[in-house]
This record gives C-alpha cells, sequence and structure tokens, in this order.
C-alpha cells in the first residue's frame, strides 16, 4: 500500500508539473514555468522517497539525494517569485 502512496504522489506532482508547464506555454507567464521546475524537482524527489523506502535495500541511504532535490526545486521557485516580483 505504501508503495502505492509513493507513485502516486510522483505521478501526481509530475502531472502538476506538466499542468504548469502548458499553462506557461499558452499565456506566458513566468511564474508558472518556475512553479513548472519546482513540481518537476518535487517529482523527483518523490521518485526517490520510492526507489528509498520501497525498491532498495535499507543500506542504501538516499535521504540526503531525497533532501537536496526537494530543496533545490523549492529554491528554483524561490527565485522565480523574487525575480518575477521585480519585473
Amino acid at each position: 500500500m505504501a508503495a502505492t502512496v509513493y507513485i502516486l504522489g510522483a505521478l501526481v506532482t509530475f502531472l502538476c508539473g506538466v499542468l504548469l508547464i502548458r499553462g506557461y506555454k499558452s499565456a506566458g507567464k513566468r511564474l508558472l514555468l518556475w512553479s513548472g521546475i519546482c513540481f518537476f524537482g518535487l517529482a523527483v524527489s518523490n521518485f526517490l522517497v520510492f526507489l528509498d523506502l520501497i525498491i532498495l535495500p535499507e543500506s542504501i541511504d538516499l535521504y540526503p539525494l531525497r533532501l537536496i532535490t526537494a530543496a533545490i526545486a523549492m529554491l528554483i521557485l524561490l527565485y522565480g517569485l523574487i525575480w518575477e516580483r521585480d519585473q
């Protein structure tokens, strides 16, 4: 059951990223681009959760990589929020 939740979380965040990028292509608002990139990063982070907790053995720990991936995704969104405020 946990594996299903992890996969669904990754798929939903990936789908949100796709929809945000589609919105950027049609509306041209750059904040949608930054948000889409952020959601793609969060989807990667969620997929790493699935790999870490379900697929890989306990001797391999992806926790630092998961945190770094999510932090980079959030920093991209933060950069976009600050940059778009100035323009």
